[in-house]
């Protein structure tokens, strides 16, 4: 049986860019060989497309060593330095479309998990891990997300939408907007970003306007929601027209949230895989994960947080991603190892998934 070629896709535009690298070189080591041909396909920040060497030495790069080093900012620098040196190696995209079976994408965030290179896939034929173009979009977007699963039956938090440009012409108008809806403290959000990039947790109304003015700069929405007491649960999902939920997860920040640096710097959060939880909320938040996945029209894989309101029980949506990280410290293969889905098994099922849910299969 011949091997199948998979292009391994990461880096992007976006601000998650260093942990697309990270999650590459995570998911690289996973794939086996004997099955499959991989070759790493890097974007650079400025959305320039790399193969070769090139790819091949920034895969080879422990960039998360470099963002733990105290200076988070040689990790991009070193990115930099390796793609001048082979400036010359960018991409062929005929032999791209002629030559893949199959593309895993680790893009995290804009221009990866959006649906805009699901949408380029498409148009070329080839088949790819995770959502197609409308759930991966919508899913991008917090505001969206939190009306589908409301439709779906879904608690959420309570929230409005902002958009930048409307903040940036009267700052004060939507500040007294929000100190007349909510209580303190709020958590200010892009629309459109993961890893926690960009969020605040404001306590009084003093911190609401340099909180806005960082989320506004990095995305044209931003959302503004209600702070849930509670604990987070963190679920995943893996599967095509039958999808399965994992057991959840538990994470109890080091800080007051689980913020960027907390995740992949500090590393000092807590995690409980599996989380300390009865039967019944253990079946309850994995169907609603379930529900979540179905009524946004997701496929192949998303991972998706909910709060376990104190005091109270009730599940409360946070977000889903549907390219969540895949580093060693990351949630979603953690949870599936949990399940009885190993890092290699579960590089290898999404690939499978990908191929099953090929572009002339796919309706959403």
């Amino acid at each position: 049986m011949s091997r199948l070629a998979v292009a391994l896709v990461f880096g992007g535009k976006s601000p998650e860019h260093e942990i697309s690298v990270i999650s590459a070189r995570a998911v690289a080591a996973n794939i086996d060989p004997e099955e499959f041909i991989v070759t790493p396909v890097y974007i650079d920040h400025e959305g320039r497309w790399y193969g070769g060497a090139c790819a091949s030495e920034i895969i080879a790069t422990d960039l998360a060593a470099l963002l733990r080093s105290g200076n988070p900012a040689s990790a991009r620098d070193r990115l930099r330095e390796i793609t001048v040196k082979f400036d010359d190696q960018r991409f062929d995209f005929t032999g791209f479309q002629q030559e893949t079976d199959v593309a895993f994408l680790v893009l995290h965030g804009a221009f990866g998990e959006d649906g805009r290179i699901q949408g380029c896939l498409d148009t070329f034929g080839i088949p790819y891990t995770g959502c197609g173009v409308t759930a991966s979009a919508v899913a991008m977007d917090k505001a969206l997300t939190k009306i589908c699963a409301m439709n779906a039956g879904i608690e959420v938090a309570d929230f409005i939408t902002v958009l930048s440009q409307e903040y940036l012409r009267d700052p004060r108008k939507v500040c007294d907007e929000v100190a007349g809806k909510f209580s303190w403290p709020v958590f200010v959000k892009p629309a459109s970003l993961g890893s926690s990039v960009g969020i605040s947790k404001v306590h009084d109304a003093g911190e609401l306007r340099p909180a806005l003015d960082e989320a506004c700069r990095l995305d044209s929405k931003v959302l503004v929601e209600t702070a849930i007491s509670g604990r987070e649960i963190e679920i995943a999902v893996l599967g095509n027209s039958d999808p399965v939920a994992s057991l959840p997860g538990e994470i109890v920040p080091g800080s007051e949230f689980y913020d960027f640096e907390d995740k992949y710097i500090r590393n000092s959060a807590k995690l409980f895989i599996p989380a300390q939880l009865s039967e019944s909320q253990t079946e309850a938040l994995r169907t609603a994960a379930l529900a979540v996945f179905r009524a946004l029209g997701c496929s192949g894989m998303s991972r998706i947080d909910f709060f376990l309101e104190n005091g109270t029980g009730r599940i409360i949506l946070n977000e889903i991603n549907t390219i969540p990280g895949f580093t060693d410290v990351s949630m979603y293969p953690m949870l599936m190892s949990a399940t009885g889905i190993g890092f290699g098994d579960l590089v290898r099922k999404l690939l499978h998934l990908a191929i099953e849910n090929s572009p002339e299969n796919r309706t959403i």
